[in-house]
């Protein structure tokens, strides 16, 4: 394991077409390894990691802790529609939304990320990868059917929307910079593929081992992501059995296998070794330059909502926030499966019910 591994994920996370300046101009994530390393290897310790945030120095007197800083003029009280700041407020009894917003912010992803290289290099030891892309911006829809899961992970990381189909790329873009022109945000649907993992992960015996629970948990935590689907989802609802349950089929020296993956991957809450796929609906953001109405939480007058800096589309990395949140629920069901107090035992519990499996 090495920083250098962990700042490639910070570095997607932060890219992507629609990001506002703070992402282009003042952040520029790095991690440091605190513990938990010793000569490049995890020795079983805690790993602590810290991103120093770049522009805390912009905000140092307003989100002070001294009460000797407080200024009243910064306050902050007419709550943006769609966002925590209302119904924040309200709960915890805070008189100034920044109390709120601050805490709501989606910078916590970048801690997110963080830990999700690590468990993507974890997974790595057993030949399996997290990848995703973005399917849909602003009603823009690619066309990806044709495509094998590598040829989607190559496609969309070279693209800055991280779209495989290159004609549905350009129409997003032009979607993204329209939303910006008018003072708008854009939302979508991006995917998250586990490639090859094992069949075993999660449990049907309670409900909350079931691996599809705890993957749409993981995703639906991402700040604004509003839907999670897997495998065809809601297409499935809309079809006969037979048109959408995958058939099961069997080869010597392979084991069961399905020849379409309509479920995506999980069964009853359990992988069944096909690739775990899941497509995550994410909202337009709610901070706009042209402001919706909203409602002064101190005179209780209709006035615009706050004019908060933000992207204007951030579907490309929510995708990267996506993949770390699926790594995490990944490894957690690996190490439930397979234990081992080291690596080496991991594997060899691993590679030992693999291969059993493929004679039951």
């Amino acid at each position: 394991m090495s920083e250098d591994e962990i700042n490639k994920e910070l570095a997607r996370r932060q890219r992507g077409f629609g990001r506002g300046e703070r992402m282009q101009k003042i952040e520029k994530d790095r991690v440091e390894i605190t513990s938990g390393l010793r000569w490049g290897e995890t020795i079983g310790s805690p790993i602590t990691m810290t991103i120093i945030n770049k522009d805390w120095e912009n905000w140092k007197k307003l989100m002070s802790i001294y009460a000797t800083d407080k200024e009243v003029e910064g306050k902050m009280v007419r709550p943006r529609p769609g966002h925590a700041d209302l119904a924040g407020a309200l709960k915890y009894g805070r008189e100034d939304l920044r109390d709120i917003l601050e805490r709501a912010s989606a910078r916590e992803t970048a801690a997110r990320v963080a830990v999700g290289a690590v468990c993507k290099r974890l997974l790595a030891e057993f030949a399996i990868k997290v990848v995703s892309m973005t399917e849909e911006i602003g009603g823009v829809q690619a066309i990806i059917s044709k495509l094998n899961a590598e040829e989607i992970e190559k496609e969309s990381e070279s693209s800055p929307v991280r779209c495989p189909d290159k004609n549905a790329e350009k129409k997003m873009m032009e979607a993204i910079n329209k939303a910006e022109k008018s003072g708008d945000t854009l939302g979508g649907v991006f995917s998250v593929l586990v490639i090859n993992p094992p069949p075993g992960l999660g449990s049907h015996t309670q409900w909350h081992l079931r691996l599809d629970g705890r993957l749409a948990q993981a995703l639906m935590s991402i700040p604004a992501v509003k839907g999670v689907e897997i495998g065809e989802g809601f297409v499935m609802a809309r079809k006969p059995g037979s048109k959408v349950h995958d058939e099961i089929f069997y080869e010597t020296g392979k084991g069961y296998y399905r020849k379409t993956n309509n479920s995506g991957g999980i069964e009853g809450g359990i992988s069944n070794g096909e690739n775990i796929i899941t497509r995550v609906a994410m909202k337009p953001l709610s901070s706009l330059k042209k402001p919706l109405k909203s409602i002064d939480m101190i005179t209780k007058k209709e006035v615009s909502a706050e004019v908060v800096r933000a992207d204007i589309c951030a579907v490309p990395s929510a995708g990267v926030i996506g993949e770390a949140a699926v790594a995490m629920e990944i490894v957690r069901a690996m190490r439930e499966k397979f234990g081992g107090d080291s690596l080496k035992e991991m594997k060899a519990n691993f590679n030992h019910y693999m291969e059993e499996i493929k004679n039951r």
